[in-house]
This record gives structure tokens, sequence and C-alpha cells, in this order.
């Protein structure tokens, strides 16, 4: 948690103290990672510390996310590949905090951000996700999914700008369209399933005082079971029509 993160941590692994603490660290010096070829993975970890706030979790979940790179490393699929490393990294990341004598929901907080740490990428490729994808996303996060962000943006340091602005705007626009889909995810929730005009159409009925009381049961149906099958819907409406009769 030191202002200048780099300088304590070279000093940590220039003076050997690092081996004590994470054996699994200085390993990391000579796995040259594809990815940011500028850097060995050593120098890549200690820079993306340096660029994340200050939260222990996030710091902590930086430190350990490329620990699993060189058990992972393989050159069997066209290249260098680091396949799995971010579960492989999670279960090391368990073994060694705990070992350090970490509280278990720190253990667990930090562990399950290495584990998702590369969920985010393919994001900016192509059409990038679907709804469907991002409301995953966010709901696998959960109440980590700030911190998760966070990480992600500090797991960028590449030197061309140009791809470093293009990441931050990626995950601006996923932040975005989280809070958009959670948006219309609680105004779909405050209505009723079916909307009146497809209530009249169902009962062949026309506007009167009955809609109201139908739309009221409706969306009581809905807070107390939440989304059901149409089918079964119009089936029950059907019903609870009929007894209004």
């Amino acid at each position: 948690m030191a202002e200048d993160v780099s300088a304590s941590l070279w000093s940590e692994i220039d003076s050997g103290r690092i081996d004590e603490l994470v054996p699994e660290l200085p390993a990391l010096r000579m796995e040259q990672d594809p990815i940011h070829r500028h850097k060995d993975v050593l120098s890549h970890t200690v820079a993306v510390v340096a660029k994340t706030p200050a939260d222990l979790t996030v710091r902590l979940a930086a430190l350990f996310h490329d620990i699993a790179k060189p058990k992972t490393r393989s050159f069997d699929h066209g290249g260098v590949t680091f396949r799995h490393h971010e579960a492989v990294g999670a279960r090391m990341t368990k073994k060694r905090m705990t070992s350090m004598g970490y509280d278990e929901a720190m253990i667990e907080s930090v562990s399950e951000l290495v584990r998702m740490s590369g969920r985010f990428k393919g994001y900016g490729d192509g059409d990038g996700w679907s709804d469907a994808a991002v409301r995953r996303y966010a709901r696998e996060a959960g109440p980590l999914l700030g911190r998760l962000n966070a990480l992600i943006r500090s797991d960028c340091t590449t030197r061309n700008r140009a791809k470093a602005q293009a990441l931050q705007d990626s995950i601006d626009d996923l932040e975005r369209r989280i809070a958009e889909l959670a948006d219309a995810d609680r105004q779909a929730a405050e209505r009723p399933q079916f909307d009146g005009d497809r209530v009249m159409r169902l009962l062949g009925i026309e506007p009167c005082p009955q809609v109201g009381e139908i739309m009221r049961w409706l969306m009581e149906v809905k807070q107390n079971e939440g989304h059901l099958p149409e089918a079964e819907l119009e089936a029950r409406l059907r019903a609870y029509h009929a007894s209004l009769a």
C-alpha cells in the first residue's frame, strides 16, 4: 500500500525478501509474455500493481493475476500460450495467501478477481458482447464488479497510447451498458409481465375498470413469483378473469 508501489516492490524483489513472501513471483522474470512483448511478466506485474487504486484487494489481485503463467506456459498452440492461467492462478493465490495469514474473506475476494481477470478479453472485438453476455459478466462479478473493472483498467501497460485508450474506452462502454441494462431490468421488474393492451386482446374485452383490477393482480403475481412462462400466465389470467364474472 506504499505511495510508490513500483519502487517498494522492486526493493523487495531485489533484496530477496519477496522470495520469502511470494516465492512464485521471481519466477515470472524470464517468462516472456506474447501480449506484453516489451516486458517480462514480472515487470508487467509490478507495473500493473503500480497502476491500481489504493485498494488492498485490487492490489493483491494485480500482484497475483499472472502468477500461474510459468506453470501454464505452452508452445503447443502456435506460439507461446498460457491457457487457463487465470483458473490455475486463482488456486495458487488461495494457497499462497492462506500461508501468508490473510483472512478468508480477503482470500476469496482476491482469488476470485484473479480467476475473472481474463473475462474482459474479446469485448472490443467485432460486434462486442450481447446483452446476455454483459449481464452474465456483471452477475458473475457480483459485489466485486467495480474492483474487477479497476483491475482490468490497470492491466494495460502497453506503450501504444491508441491501444491503451481503446481499452479504457471499451471498459467505459461496458460499464455504461451494465448500468443501462440494470436500469432496464429494474423498470421491467416494476411492470406486470403483460401490458394492458395484451390483456384486453387475450380476454377480448374493452377498456373498463376490470382491466385495472386485472393489472394490479398481474403486478402482484410478478412481485411474488417473478417472470412466469407465458402459456402458464395466460392460463392463470383467463382463470382469474373468469373468477371476476
